[in-house]
């Protein structure tokens, strides 16, 4: 990913109409890691909860984001294995965080009750707990979770953790509203091009980067203004910015 340059002719981040910053998936992922950083854990995930079509009350988790490396990017799809029915039998319930204890771990240090329910342990090689976020009845449901070796978290940390998990799942789900509705599929070389573009990188520059004539870079920052329905290439990143298609 190109870091962006400082510079004045860089697109806004924000909606000038209302002065709301604009959410990205990199800005929830950057709050994210934050958060997992603050309660002192090693990884995170966000899942979302769909509902399976003609399938009465059958609901299931949907991984949408983390940060596991190679060595452990299996954890997510275990989670749901070994504590999937639970977590959502327990949001259809309370809203109370849930945790547990990891694989050969004799004693976990478990949360106040009256701020959080402990699942069985011994099922997963790391310790963890599950922020549910209910937002709507058939959309904006999910979970955060962050798993560690080992979790211990004063009430203060839980309550503050838990209502930070609830605004990154909003922010979370206005970027994905966003794409959802965006018809326009950009190609790999549009976005490529786009992003330089909005790094402050000029036509030259970026067919130089990325191997390309500069007419090519031309023809794929034109046709990605057209398919964004932008005035011209300001516009069009500033619009594929919104998306989330760039950074």
């Amino acid at each position: 990913m190109t870091q962006q340059q400082s510079t004045e002719s860089k697109v806004p981040t924000s909606d000038t109409s209302t002065g709301k910053r604009l959410s990205s998936q990199l800005d929830v992922f950057s709050r994210l890691t934050l958060l997992q950083k603050k309660i002192r854990a090693s990884n995170f995930i966000l899942y979302t909860i769909q509902y399976v079509h003609n399938v009465p009350r059958r609901q299931r988790l949907i991984r949408e984001l983390g940060n596991y490396d190679s060595s452990k990017e299996n954890i997510p799809d275990i989670l749901v294995e070994a504590y999937g029915d639970q977590l959502l039998l327990h949001f259809d319930r309370e809203l109370l965080p849930i945790t547990w204890s990891k694989i050969k771990e004799t004693k976990f240090s478990k949360l106040p009750e009256h701020f959080s329910m402990n699942l069985e342990g011994g099922i997963l090689p790391v310790s963890g707990i599950a922020f549910p976020v209910r937002l709507g009845f058939l959309s904006g449901n999910g979970y955060i979770v962050f798993t560690a070796d080992h979790i211990k978290l004063s009430n203060e940390v839980i309550i503050e953790a838990h209502g930070e998990c609830f605004q990154m799942m909003i922010d979370f789900l206005e970027f994905s509203k966003r794409r959802t509705m965006s018809n326009r599929n950009l190609t790999d070389r549009e976005i490529a091009c786009l992003q330089l573009a909005g790094d402050g990188y000029i036509s030259e520059e970026i067919a130089d980067k990325l191997d390309l004539s500069i007419h090519t870079v031309n023809v794929y920052l034109g046709s990605a203004t057209v398919k964004l329905d932008a005035v011209n290439r300001v516009q069009a990143i500033a619009k594929a910015m919104k998306l989330g298609y760039i950074y």
